[in-house]
């Protein structure tokens, strides 16, 4: 029975494991790889800029319940804009984001293209903007919107299946712009 409960109090509040099932973040991360989320943190540690997390989309696109994983693109405060140039730009600052999925590997990353309806978006406070790194293949916040963080489940931090691909998922940092509070 305290085994049992031990594993609850964990899964709920501490940490959960997460199957990546998308390919909205290839070659960061693959369909089929296991990745530990951690739920504690952002109880007290906001969501930066470059994070990867977890969260349960808007009901109109979610799959059976199957929360999706992204980037953290912008945070509150931030007005994030996608321009016809290909770049992704916060608060009139082009982001660096070598990350960004090619084609071929060390290849040229795919330009992120703006939906149709709208290019510009302010994000508000208890709002994050998420992106996968497969911009071609990725329902993300430039067709849904911003996401509220009550809605994001917690910070991907550990890749640790497959084996040989365990490690730390390292979170950016952005040249010429201020840390994300």
């Amino acid at each position: 029975v305290l085994t049992l409960i031990i594993f609850v109090v964990i899964q709920n509040f501490v940490a959960q494991p997460y199957k990546v099932q998308q390919q909205s973040m290839e070659r960061t991360l693959e369909p089929e790889q296991y990745v530990l989320v951690d739920k504690l943190t952002p109880r007290f540690d906001a969501y930066k800029r470059g994070d990867i997390v977890v969260f349960n989309p808007p009901e109109d696109w979610g799959d059976n319940g199957t929360p999706f994983i992204k980037r953290v693109i912008g945070v509150a405060g931030d007005t994030v804009e996608i321009r016809d140039d290909g770049l992704v730009y916060i608060d009139d600052v082009a982001l660096d984001e070598p990350y960004l999925y090619s084609d071929e590997i060390d290849g040229p990353s795919q330009p992120t293209t703006p939906p149709l309806e709208q290019t510009t978006w302010t994000i508000a406070d208890n709002e994050v903007f998420l992106m996968g790194d497969h911009r071609s293949n990725s329902a993300d916040s430039r067709t849904f919107g911003p996401v509220e963080t009550d809605q994001v489940i917690g910070r991907a931090w550990l890749r640790y299946w497959p084996l040989d691909t365990f490690g730390i998922l390292p979170a950016p940092t952005y040249q010429g712009l201020a840390a994300a509070d």
